[in-house]
């Protein structure tokens, strides 16, 4: 456990690492922390910072700068969040595609950093399903969910159905699991296959499975704002390879879909520091992030990324304003 001097000394390191970007030396830390402490006695301490991992000296110079355990220290015990002057428009409820592109554009303007918000959980709950013949074991699944939102999708079968059998398929699926959940009717029909017409369980089977994959494509998507913002801080305009893999995270989009997810788990904002987990890959990012709710129900997360020398005060702020604003807007639909 640090004493409250060492506390002092940390604290004031990482905010002024935080507002300057340099090595912090003894001399500075002794101005900033406002302690009358001499600059051997701070050298100490400093190191004795050093060896439990909290702060590092780069190789260029005397000074030291903090790691991601030192952030993480900083973010969980040191952290003074100050209201400052935020006052972001409001969303508009209208369609959620276009509410959550507002929002990761909001994002990346409050922090002039990148603005990541993942797209509402679609409900996999469907109200009507209707088959379309299109070609010799070629149909079009309909599926209408309780929303009215449309999900199209082509199938091919091993054999062919007649307009008659695509009707009793419908028919039996709507009458019988209209408002369950596409995972429910899956299971249902597991169990049920026996007591159907082959054929005609083999078709429904082929929808439930349709349905599925087109619910899921729709709930993978991110939307990423502000990616060039990164090019004017200097964490990463001075390192290529810092930009580069930064950049080859959002284009994946896989491991922040992972990290969302987690997020979204969580309650209220949650901060990952890069280089502490697996969760964040590269030591040079940090992530901001929180749930955002539809009728109090979570949906989906949003947050803000950027190099983990940031103002986490006001990423903070930005972030929890931005998830109420959203859940705000989806909630009030029309």
């Amino acid at each position: 456990m640090l004493d409250d001097r060492a506390k002092l000394l940390m604290k004031a390191l990482v905010e002024r690492y935080i507002a300057d970007g340099q090595p912090i030396g003894s001399r500075t830390l002794s101005k900033a922390s406002g302690l009358d402490l001499s600059p051997a006695t701070i050298r100490n301490v400093m190191s004795d910072l050093e060896e439990l991992g909290l702060i590092v000296s780069p190789h260029t110079s005397a000074g030291r700068i903090p790691t991601a355990r030192g952030y993480r220290l900083f973010v969980d015990t040191m952290l003074t969040a100050q209201p400052g002057p935020l006052a972001p428009p409001k969303l508009v409820a209208e369609q959620p595609q276009k509410v959550i592109v507002n929002a990761a554009n909001l994002l990346s303007n409050l922090s002039q950093f990148v603005g990541v918000v993942m797209a509402p959980r679609r409900t996999s709950v469907f109200r009507h399903i209707e088959f379309l013949r299109l070609s010799e074991r070629r149909f079009l699944v309909i599926i209408v969910s309780p929303e009215g939102d449309v999900q199209n999708r082509v199938i091919f079968t091993e054999v062919d159905y007649s307009s008659s059998q695509l009707v009793e398929a419908a028919n039996y699926l709507n009458g019988h699991y209209a408002g369950l959940s596409i995972e429910q009717v899956r299971e249902r029909l597991k169990n049920e296959v026996e007591s159907l017409r082959g054929e005609i369980a083999s078709l429904m089977q082929a929808a439930v499975n349709a349905g599925s994959e087109a619910l899921a494509r729709e709930q993978d998507e991110v939307v990423i704002s502000g990616e060039r913002n990164l090019l004017s801080v200097s964490d990463f305009s001075s390192d290529m390879g810092h930009l580069r893999r930064a950049f080859d995270l959002f284009e994946q989009k896989t491991q922040l879909m992972r990290l969302l997810d987690v997020s979204s788990r969580a309650e209220g904002v949650r901060i990952y520091i890069g280089g502490e987990s697996q969760v964040v890959p590269f030591e040079e990012l940090s992530i901001v992030s929180a749930p955002y709710e539809v009728d109090g129900q979570i949906v989906g997360t949003l947050g803000v990324i950027g190099p983990t020398r940031m103002a986490y005060d006001r990423m903070i702020q930005i972030v929890d304003i931005t998830s109420k604003l959203v859940s705000n807007a989806l909630s009030h639909q029309k």
